[in-house]
């Protein structure tokens, strides 16, 4: 039996923002350029910040790669590949100085920016488009999240991103789920915690699947639901399968197991409940710190999920989306800083989603612009309290600010003396945690222990 489930599918169905023309929607688009190039610029001022320790060891294991040195050889950690692989090419584009580090980081916040702005569009409309893009743009640059270094977690969000805005589409064949998978994959790829991206996939599919189902018989329902599941499953498989045949012909595939799987889950169980909760309540304050006016508004958002027809539409999307978000910032139960980037495309989409409420909810005239007042308020406030650190203080000076006396602009310079001092074959021993000095020094480090704690 065929039937209609347009008015079922909370991602095709017909409803267009009232009050929007063509005009305004190119005037949206023209924002969203000089939002995006104005963070590129922010990002780009700050390029030469020397490395933290995180992008010291992706930079190093990326730069082993380029000098044909498989990942897990002769440098041990408990993150996947996916990050090392994107590194040596961001290495090989732009050069293995700090400068092309973030220049590369720019490329990969502009992807995510692009694609966060259509997938917003597509969700809640053009208003909300550019309000989410202008949004994540300024939270996930905020030193509060460590937002200006190239975490893992910036990696994570580029493949989920692209691969929620492939599954908000109006078609769900069985070639787009599997391409959905295949950057759901790659996703998980960058960092562990990108499977609950997967696990949202899921859900959403199996909510939909069960919502548009109608008149059929339970069995061509399950039927339906299996080969999508499968489609989308095969497709989250096949890149680390693949990765495990290339890390097994390299001759590293038991070394990359015991520190990605056995020790990393020991890694992660050593916090319990309890800590972890702690952790949590000590971290909010300082994730939400100068953006708290936005973490506001995205709660405002939520609450439209619930009053706005239009915005509950799009909660069989939104809420597995939020909430797969935040179960990957607990993975371990640390919450670090820059683990909440896996939440932000969520938080800008709610916030999004409430201006553009408030918006068509008001009489066409100029008290229909007060929401959007209203958050370029907020917006405001919280760019005006980072403004030093975005505009005026130098690269060297911002590491000061946020990692105090963590000797990371010394590593520079310990780095070149070395460099200057030894044969390009000699190899170095960092007594600390500085991955970041072999990969200056481009010399092999004598352990592949390369964190000590």
């Amino acid at each position: 039996m065929s039937t209609n489930t347009s008015s079922l599918n909370p991602i095709t169905a017909s409803t267009p923002e009232p009050h929007q023309h063509w005009g305004s929607k190119w005037k949206c688009y023209v924002i969203l350029a000089i939002i995006i190039a104005g963070a590129a610029l922010v990002r780009f001022r700050l390029r030469a910040m020397p490395l933290e320790r995180d992008e010291g060891e992706y930079a190093y294991i990326g730069q082993l790669m380029l000098h044909g040195i498989a990942p897990y050889r002769v440098a041990y950690s408990m993150k996947l590949p996916g990050t090392y692989v994107f590194y040596a090419l961001l290495l090989t584009l732009f050069g293995q100085t700090p400068a092309g580090v973030h220049e590369g980081l720019i490329l990969v916040n502009v992807l995510t920016l692009c694609l966060l702005a259509m997938l917003a569009a597509r969700l809640f409309g053009p208003t909300a488009a550019t309000v989410s893009a202008a949004s994540y743009a300024l939270l996930s640059l905020s030193p509060s999240v460590l937002g200006f270094a190239g975490h893992a977690t910036h990696f994570v969000v580029l493949w989920a991103v692209a691969a929620a805005l492939l599954l908000s589409g109006k078609r769900r064949s069985t070639g787009i789920l599997f391409a959905c998978g295949l950057l759901l994959g790659v996703a998980f790829l960058m960092k562990q915690p990108g499977i609950l991206f997967a696990v949202f996939a899921a859900l959403f599919l199996i909510r939909e699947t069960i919502r548009s189902a109608n008149l059929q018989s339970p069995r061509w329902v399950w039927a339906k639901l299996a080969g999508r599941l499968a489609a989308l499953g095969a497709g989250v498989l096949l890149p680390f399968l693949l990765t495990c045949l290339l890390l097994w012909r390299a001759g590293v595939f038991s070394r990359f197991w015991f520190w990605t799987f056995t020790y990393a889950r020991q890694y992660a169980a050593i916090v319990s409940l309890r800590e972890g909760a702690r952790n949590l309540w000590a971290s909010i304050p300082g994730v939400v710190g100068p953006g708290w006016t936005l973490w506001v508004l995205a709660g405002v958002g939520l609450t439209a999920l619930y009053w706005d027809r239009r915005i509950r539409e799009r909660s069989d999307f939104m809420l597995p989306f939020l909430v797969c978000s935040f179960l990957a910032v607990c993975a371990g139960l640390y919450f670090r800083q820059h683990y909440f980037i896996l939440m932000l495309p969520a938080v800008a989409l709610l916030i999004g989603a409430g201006i553009s409420s408030f918006v068509r909810s008001l009489k066409p005239g100029w008290i229909q612009v007060m929401p959007v007042v209203l958050f370029l308020a907020a917006w405001g406030f919280s760019l005006l309290k980072q403004e030093d650190f975005l505009f005026r203080v130098d690269p060297v000076t911002a590491c000061r600010a946020v990692y105090g006396p963590n000797p990371f602009p010394e590593a520079l310079e310990i780095a070149n003396y070395i460099r200057s001092h030894s044969p390009p074959g000699s190899r170095l021993a960092v007594l600390g945690s500085e991955p970041e000095i072999p990969f200056y020094a481009d010399r092999l480090s004598a352990t592949g222990y390369i964190y000590t704690y």
